[in-house]
């Protein structure tokens, strides 16, 4: 057997390669768009990939199996609740798969959504005929399970789907070996969830012990245990959810028509057309000059996510990357199903030499010159984008607290009239935070650098390279 697990940091998503030499045959879990990485595997292992699994349509990323249906002929496998556009084989409770030594069982576990399934893996090489390993999609994660509320907008219940949930858990998966290996399609940072381990794989044992939500609770226990204190849904959730259903382009045909590369006077030309131009430099760079209107979404930072949630995917984007970086910010667009890039600056900010439009600067102000102003004037309002967790926990008195998911709808609770210095964690989220106030006609905003951890004491004035959360 060959099992190769693939993790994707930036969506927190792990996606899975198993491939059977006997037959030469693969099979590929819950992939991401870009299919290249199973590809390769399987051609460097000399096998064939002719099964894509997806446990459920995924909300947080548009996932590659219509890709690898194209590319290489693989059967796409869905739960038999499901309903998509394209031909798909459903596969039933307790239905197999055979790859010569190996083999797989199909478990519906519904509860995160309607049409969810885990897979279990068998080698007939075990000799107890015990399960290997069982993937467990967003049903079962290490340390937390799925959310059941994400169905919410199309009528469908979290009440409903975590009664769903309870049952899937203790009737299926809590019932398997104890070390039956547990591979969950995400891992910490996702928000599909809202405890997840930074642990990635797990067994069932493990998580009987330390897994609160597979403590013994009542079914209403259970349901209010795993809809309260979610995280907000991002709103790319549900577009994701209805493209991983529908027929839809592939990333290679999106992506070769997005990478055009544009002039300064065309970039402008066509964000005066109603254009979002999107700027993926670091902080750093974005505060020493960037265009007027631009949004600062770094690519160091939770790109895809903050992506989904900052960008109004009805409306083009322009981008402003560091040379090379427009492929990346591109392809990580594609992820999330934005095929909305409609083209790049072809030249570095360095060069900018458009007459009479000036690029727009951020200031900047550390710590230790902060304390200084306060001293001696209270004129300057302290807006906190952190979420409220956080600010909660800890922050500066008297400050402000509109988290940067939230900022685009509180508008009307910053008064444009004031001094604000914008801060978070690190000093990434405040300038995304300070791109979205000036799109909005703020002016008066200063960024206070390296955020709250430089503001309590993490090397508070050398903090100005705006270190990242």
């Amino acid at each position: 057997m060959h099992f190769k697990p693939f993790y994707l940091d930036c969506l927190s998503h792990a996606s899975y390669f198993i491939g059977d030499e006997e037959t030469g045959t693969a099979v590929v879990i819950d992939p991401q768009r870009d299919v290249d990485i199973y590809i390769d595997e399987a051609r460097r292992l000399g096998l064939t990939i002719k099964h894509v699994f997806l446990t459920h349509f995924h909300a947080d990323f548009v996932a590659g199996h219509l890709e690898l249906r194209d590319r290489v002929g693989a059967t796409i496998h869905l739960g038999v609740k499901a309903e998509a556009e394209y031909p798909f084989a459903p596969v039933r409770d307790g239905q197999t798969l055979q790859l010569g030594s190996l083999w797989f069982r199909f478990l519906e576990t519904p509860g995160h959504t309607p049409e969810s399934i885990s897979i279990l893996l068998f080698d007939s090489e075990q000799e107890n005929g015990s399960p290997t390993a069982v993937f467990t999609g967003d049903t079962l994660f290490v340390g937390d399970v799925g959310r059941p509320d994400l169905m919410a907008s199309v009528g469908v219940t979290a009440e409903d789907l975590g009664a769903k949930l309870y049952s899937s858990l203790r009737q299926k998966l809590m019932s398997l070996p104890a070390d039956t290996r547990v591979f969950p399609a995400h891992g910490a940072g996702s928000m599909c969830g809202k405890q997840l381990s930074t642990e990635r794989s797990s067994t069932i044992g493990e998580q009987l012990e330390q897994n609160d939500a597979l403590k013994p609770l009542t079914q209403a226990e259970f349901i209010a245990m795993v809809t309260e204190d979610q995280p907000a849904a991002p709103p790319y959730f549900g577009y994701n959810a209805t493209l991983n259903r529908q027929e839809h382009p592939t990333l290679d045909a999106a992506l070769a028509q997005e990478l055009v590369p544009l002039t300064q006077v065309e970039l402008l030309e066509r964000q005066w057309l109603g254009a979002q131009v999107l700027d993926v430099r670091e902080p750093a760079a974005f505060a020493q000059g960037h265009v007027h209107g631009a949004m600062n979404i770094p690519l160091s930072s939770r790109f895809a996510t903050w992506s989904g949630i900052l960008l109004d995917r009805e409306l083009p984007v322009l981008l402003v990357a560091e040379p090379g970086d427009e492929v990346d910010a591109t392809l990580r667009l594609g992820r999330i199903g934005y095929d909305i890039v409609a083209g790049y600056l072809q030249h570095p900010m360095s060069e900018w030499k458009t007459r009479d439009i000036p690029l727009i600067p951020v200031a900047g102000v550390t710590p230790s010159q902060f304390r200084k102003q306060l001293e001696t004037t209270n004129g300057a309002l302290v807006v906190d984008v952190r979420t409220a967790k956080e600010h909660e926990a800890s922050r500066i008195a008297g400050s402000l607290n509109v988290p940067l998911g939230e900022l685009a709808n509180r508008l009307s609770e910053i008064p444009a009239d004031r001094d604000l210095v914008v801060l978070c964690r690190t000093g990434e989220r405040s300038s995304m935070a300070i791109s979205v106030l000036q799109r909005a006609g703020f002016t008066r905003m200063t960024d206070l650098l390296g955020g709250f951890d430089a503001w309590t004491g993490v090397d508070a004035d050398s903090a100005a390279s705006c270190t990242l959360s």
